[in-house]
């Protein structure tokens, strides 16, 4: 035993190993289809994975973390981890371990195995929610993991991703939701057509994010104030605290004519400046939170 009262005996240090190799595979789609596990790398996404598993096994559900893999200057820096994995399959291991299993050229000193966590569209449209973020042939996996932090950010029920959309539990995805992955329900693999008729069905607004839409997102938010204050306003097309789906596009393309056909309407982000455009990331944030701030001033007039 070390002073910290870690069992030295037991630290991987060979990166060679069966079980390494198992691991660093895990980078590749192939394997994380066939196994459905995936791998949570850093600190932050480790113990927002670590806090999901222990509220899922404590209501009685399936863990979603398999094995944890930290050095012991890791679990120095967060002993919350140390705390959080205790009753997992855990390992100390070396840097030159971690470094084999991580996608990342420079590793955090901790990952997490874990397995997938996206359900059904049915169980997402079941819990009737408010605020939906819809990824149409979004190909970047970083682009895709920032909207999905942007979605936990602005309180949204969930996530959707096409089937023609990047694989979210790709490393980078999952690196770039800095944990929000475990926070909200993601669908994968939806049809766009099938998605928009169920919404429609179920009274959810879609609205798709488009910047030669007919609709001003700054007009539809100043309606929602003047109705807060109580003040007449004229008429901007939709009411942005009704239960809302937002379509947001491909990086290069935006959204198809066929995707934008589907929505109830088309909504511009205004840019003022002289940008031709804002990115994907930052025009789902911006909508998401009007949708989420006209959402929560309803609740508080209510309550």
């Amino acid at each position: 035993m070390n002073e910290t009262g870690r069992p030295q005996d037991d630290v991987l240090s060979n990166p060679r190993a069966d079980r390494v190799r198992k691991v660093a595979q895990l980078a590749g789609r192939p394997a994380r289809s066939k196994r459905r596990e995936f791998l949570a790398e850093g600190p932050q996404s480790v113990r927002e994975a670590l806090v999901l598993h222990r509220k899922r096994l404590a209501a009685g559900e399936p863990g979603i973390v398999y094995e944890v893999y930290a050095s012991e200057s890791c679990l120095d820096r967060h002993p919350d981890l140390e705390t959080l994995a205790e009753g997992t399959t855990a390992f100390l291991a070396t840097d030159e371990v971690l470094a084999a299993m991580a996608d990342t050229v420079t590793p955090q000193g901790v990952l997490a195995v874990c397995g997938f966590l996206d359900v059904s569209l049915e169980t997402v449209l079941d819990a009737g929610p408010r605020l939906v973020a819809v990824l149409c042939e979004v190909r970047d996996p970083g682009n895709a993991g920032t909207v999905l932090r942007a979605a936990d950010a602005a309180g949204a029920d969930a996530v959707v991703l096409t089937a023609s959309s990047v694989d979210i539990y790709n490393p980078k995805a999952v690196r770039s939701t800095a944990g929000s992955l475990f926070h909200l329900p993601v669908v994968l693999g939806a049809e766009p057509g099938e998605l928009a008729a169920r919404c429609k069905e179920r009274g959810i607004g879609v609205l798709a994010a488009d910047g030669g839409g007919e609709l001003n997102l700054d007009r539809l938010q100043d309606q929602n104030a003047a109705r807060r204050l109580g003040a007449p306003a004229p008429d901007a097309g939709y009411a942005l605290e009704s239960p809302t789906a937002w379509l947001f596009g491909n990086e290069a393309q935006g959204l198809s004519d066929e995707e934008l056909a589907l929505a109830d309407h088309r909504v511009a982000v205004p840019v003022y400046g002289a940008a031709e455009s804002l990115n994907l990331g930052t025009a789902a944030t911006v909508c998401l939170y009007a949708s989420a701030r006209s959402q929560q001033d309803v609740g508080a007039l209510q309550s």
